[in-house]
């Protein structure tokens, strides 16, 4: 996570699920290259790192900053397409 800047945190925990993944992916791509945002979830939000990797290729950062058991928190950056997940 070095050189990218917390843009805001997003809480879904209390989120109807079905609105809880655009939300994210509207976030994320009102990002800055490098800037990121903390996702912060009830669950492991594992199924949401493959949407991105299938969605996003290339173009984000993944680190999980707390891992349970009862909340998650993931910093979630935006990457040049040459720098990978």
């Amino acid at each position: 996570m070095t050189g990218e800047t917390i843009v805001n945190t997003v809480d879904v925990r209390r989120m109807i699920p079905r609105d809880r993944h655009p939300l994210i992916f509207q976030t994320f791509d009102a990002l800055e290259l490098n800037e990121q945002f903390e996702l912060v979830n009830d669950h492991d939000p594992k199924p949401l790192y493959y949407q991105f990797l299938h969605e996003r290729p290339g173009q984000f950062s993944w680190d999980y900053l707390e891992q349970g058991p009862d909340i998650w928190r993931v910093a979630i950056a935006r990457k040049s397409d040459t720098e990978g997940a």
